[in-house]
């Protein structure tokens, strides 16, 4: 089965338990009716308003059909070129949606049934009829929800369809590309893709899609990023050693006993404690692919303003670009934001990984350690402060 309907019970219209068994990073699934009478948060207009701003990371890619000639451009894009692009045959897509939009985040609650620290970011794209990034594969998973409009997707199922890419565009597009299914999303269907399925999109009208994405990161990125992490830590005097040399046959060969040692060295600098790896990880994964940099004001508050603040019955609103997560270490944990480590109780570090909004019931069940770090968080300009709306009388 490859396409479902969504129930009242059961969102992907099969129990989450078999969508991850069966088809996670396995197959793909369309979901009809995922979102029912799905209304996007936000209009074409709002898209492109943002992708004018120099902040957004934002693309516009646009088909001549007659040369099938592709091109791309990147933001910021000034309001007055959107008129001259025709009427179709062009994308505008902005990423990190998910960061600038309160309404497009809390798309992501659907999705808690993921590793949060998995889900890289919502893009949105608007298409004009026609309107295509071309047939290619992605590296990640990704549910594409069609917000509105509609717009047909092609998939190629077979496991060993082409992959090799177009030499003369500047998109990684697929040279061949042979559909084994296709269909018709409206507002509301969503297809979930594993990675490396090649897959056309096309806008049939004017249409809004929205793509939640996931995190993947390469094994070289990964290897290359622990290899920092231990190298940082091994001291000057950890070296290739021969203690067992003997005269070789050939001064100039590198025998098989030096490659030898070499593993042996090389296997030694692997042998990690696993709560170091674990410290590792999350400092990695919550600075992965960050979606920008974010700077404290002139005057960030203070702790004590900060529960001043939550006692008058405001709130401390995190930075929409954090990451965070957590991990136990032993009888305590380690919250991880934005790839630094703080100490502190399993509770607390719950509390400040899933919210995103602190009032004064959360700030009261955090231990003194996630209150050293939140004083931390604050002054970096992770947090602000949001006050109570005063009362008129």
């Amino acid at each position: 089965m490859i396409e479902t309907t969504s129930t009242a019970k059961h969102f992907l219209g099969v129990p989450i338990s078999r969508f991850l068994r069966e088809y996670w990073q396995k197959k793909p699934l369309l979901v009809r009716q995922a979102f029912p009478d799905y209304r996007a948060p936000l209009s074409p207009e709002d898209l492109a308003g943002l992708a004018c701003e120099e902040a957004a990371l934002s693309r516009l890619v646009v088909h001549d059909r007659k040369r099938d000639d592709w091109t791309v451009r990147n933001g910021p894009f000034a309001e007055s070129e959107f008129p001259g692009l025709g009427k179709a045959d062009w994308t505008l897509l902005v990423q990190d949606m998910d960061k600038w939009d309160r309404d497009v985040r809390a798309l992501l609650e659907w999705f808690r049934f993921l590793p949060a620290w998995r889900v890289d970011d919502i893009m949105v794209s608007f298409a004009a009829p026609g309107g295509s990034v071309g047939a290619h594969v992605d590296q990640y998973d990704v549910f594409l929800l069609q917000a509105q409009g509609r717009r047909r997707w092609q998939i190629d199922t077979n496991p060993s369809a082409p992959r090799g890419f177009r030499p003369d565009v500047e998109l990684k597009l697929l040279q061949k590309f042979t559909p084994s299914h296709e269909w018709l999303l409206e507002p509301g269907d969503m297809l979930y893709l594993p990675p490396g399925v090649p897959h056309h999109g096309e806008a049939v009208d004017a249409c809004l899609t929205f793509s939640i994405g996931m995190r993947a990161p390469s094994q070289s990125e990964l290897l290359v990023d622990f290899a920092e992490e231990l190298a940082a830590n091994l001291p000057d005097e950890s070296r290739y050693a021969d203690p067992d040399l003997e005269t070789p046959d050939d001064p100039f060969e590198i025998d098989a006993a030096a490659l030898a040692r070499v593993d042996a060295t090389l296997a030694a600098m692997q042998q990690v404690d696993p709560a170091r790896k674990a410290e590792w990880f999350g400092r990695f994964i919550t600075r992965y692919r960050s979606a920008g940099d974010i700077s404290a004001g002139p005057r960030p508050p203070d702790l004590v303003a900060a529960a001043k603040c939550l006692v008058d019955g405001g709130h401390l609103l995190r930075h929409p670009f954090v990451r965070a997560a957590w991990a136990r270490s032993g009888k305590q944990a380690q919250l991880f934001v934005c790839g630094e480590a703080y100490p502190m109780g399993a509770k607390s570090a719950q509390i400040l990984a899933a919210l995103d909004r602190l009032d004064l019931g959360n700030y009261r069940r955090l231990d003194g350690k996630a209150r050293l770090a939140l004083e931390t968080l604050l002054r970096r300009g992770h947090y602000q402060l949001q006050r109570p709306a005063k009362v008129r009388r």
